[in-house]
């Protein structure tokens, strides 16, 4: 069963940063400051529910994590090339190192970007287009 241990600083950063930057990418791709709000409390409500209910230990522990890894004057850009990169780093550390641990954290990265898209009025087709394009990166089809 893979940990943090397993992962070095800078895999851990991209595991972490790979999630909450899709969430966040979703959140960009619809901008609405009363969204955000929403957006903002649907991403903590769905990480803290992955932190204790994780399907895998690994899951629970890039959950349990706190905040963004981006700052508050992160730009769309840089939230955008941050995020596929990280989603990129980890589908790749994840499959030389725990190879079981691929499709969970895929699972999670959707089911962030899903918690979003959802918690404001349904879900957008620029919200949708978004997810697909965080599907490609991290290979889920």
């Amino acid at each position: 069963m893979a940990s943090k241990t397993d992962f070095t600083a800078d895999e851990w950063d991209s595991l972490h940063i790979g999630v909450t930057g899709a969430g966040m990418l979703v959140s960009l791709s619809d901008r609405d400051l009363s969204d955000s709000f929403g957006e903002s409390t649907a991403m903590a409500k769905y990480m803290a529910g992955q932190a204790t209910a994780g399907p895998t230990q690994l899951i629970r522990e890039i959950a349990a994590v706190h905040g963004t890894g981006f700052g508050m004057t992160a730009s769309p850009e840089k939230v955008r090339a941050k995020t596929m990169e990280a989603l990129a780093s980890s589908i790749a550390a994840l499959s030389a190192k725990a190879p079981d641990e691929v499709d969970p954290y895929r699972a999670l990265v959707l089911g962030i970007a899903g918690a979003v898209a959802e918690a404001k009025g349904g879900v957008t087709p620029v919200e949708t287009s978004m997810i697909e394009e965080i599907r490609k990166a991290i290979g889920a089809g």
